[in-house]
């Protein structure tokens, strides 16, 4: 046999490597984030997030701003939270200029006119957002949308909101309470406050602290928000890879967002820009994550929506009750038909 008989010819090859790469999970949660019209989902989401951001800080600063005021390391420490889940929009005085200054922020009042148009701002806006982020969660995970009264809809939405605030609140707490132990340990061991090693565990555990809330917020997005039912291990794999790959992007905000401000024809809505191309980056990491937890339950043969299975499985019940009755029926009137025809052949007779 000739080496041309022996070899696969060349498309086989390509063939058979395409379809070996089309087998990879992660090959298929993007092929499956594509198909479910994931891209064009995280655009809508990005839009509506500025707007909801915009005026979530503005209400919580005119509600807690007095408090801040008069805290100093809480106040540096939700500023440097906030500046790096979401780099540019806080002003930090280094040039690198921000959409929002920050003495602004703590001279907010929840009674004046611009308070109460925030806050209405913030009910629509943050609750449209919600909404529209579960209706794209559960489109990933090709469910329909959630059957439950809106106003209980609107008022789990609203109490979302208040926990994914009050969560916030708290990590920049623990930031300092983390910051003030650490450097008390590094007080009793005698080491520089100053020093490299000092810096690296410090870096260290705040990107912990973010890793942790980040994992916490996409966990609580997918389970309660969405309402879908996803196993523990499975929910919190995809919402830990998620807060790995949001983690990435806060790491290299400031290198992503840079080519922005880079660009002179862009320089006047430099901030803007930014500001859209990092929450576009942000939901199309959150529904990503979200389709790596479908393909993984599809694998595992897990329903995606536990009801529609229930009502599959009762319907196919059904039916085969149905079947079954019929031919019990079929084989109880054969034996009546055989001795019919043979009385009447008899008779015949």
């Amino acid at each position: 046999m000739s080496n041309e008989q022996q070899k696969p010819s060349s498309p086989s090859r390509i063939a058979s490597v395409t379809a070996r790469i089309q087998r990879l999970k992660p090959v298929r949660v993007f092929l499956h984030y594509s198909q479910n019209r994931g891209p064009l989902l995280a655009g809508g989401l990005s839009y509506q997030a500025i707007f909801a951001v915009f005026a979530a800080l503005w209400v919580t600063f005119s509600a807690i701003g007095l408090f801040l005021r008069s805290n100093d390391a809480l106040q540096d420490s939700l500023f440097d939270l906030i500046s790096t889940s979401v780099p540019g929009l806080i002003d930090q005085g280094d040039g690198a200029g921000g959409a929002i200054d920050p003495n602004e922020l703590l001279q907010a009042g929840i009674l004046g006119w611009t308070g109460a148009i925030a806050l209405v701002g913030l009910l629509l806006t943050a609750l449209n957002w919600l909404a529209s982020g579960r209706d794209a969660v559960r489109t990933i995970f090709g469910i329909g949308p959630l059957k439950t009264n809106i106003l209980v809809l609107k008022a789990k939405d609203l109490a979302s909101a208040l926990g994914f605030g009050l969560v916030i609140l708290i990590s920049a707490a623990i930031t300092v309470f983390s910051t003030a132990a650490l450097d008390f340990a590094l007080e009793i061991l005698g080491i520089d406050g100053a020093s490299i090693a000092a810096q690296i565990v410090a870096s260290a555990l705040a990107l912990l602290i973010v890793l942790a809330l980040d994992t916490v917020v996409l966990a609580a997005f997918y389970r309660i928000v969405a309402g879908i039912v996803i196993p523990f291990r499975r929910l919190a794999g995809g919402a830990l890879l998620g807060a790995v790959a949001l983690g990435i992007l806060k790491v290299l905000g400031s290198t992503l967002l840079g080519g922005a401000s880079s660009n002179p024809l862009l320089a006047s809505f430099a901030v803007i820009i930014g500001l859209l191309i990092w929450f576009n980056l942000i939901c199309q990491v959150i529904l990503v994550s979200a389709a790596w937890i479908a393909i993984g339950m599809i694998d595992a043969g897990i329903p995606l929506d536990p009801v529609a299975e229930e009502e599959r499985q009762e319907k196919l019940r059904k039916e085969a009750e149905e079947k079954a009755a019929y031919a019990a029926a079929q084989a109880a009137l054969r034996p009546r038909g055989i001795k019919r025809l043979f009385f009447w052949r008899n008779r015949s007779r």
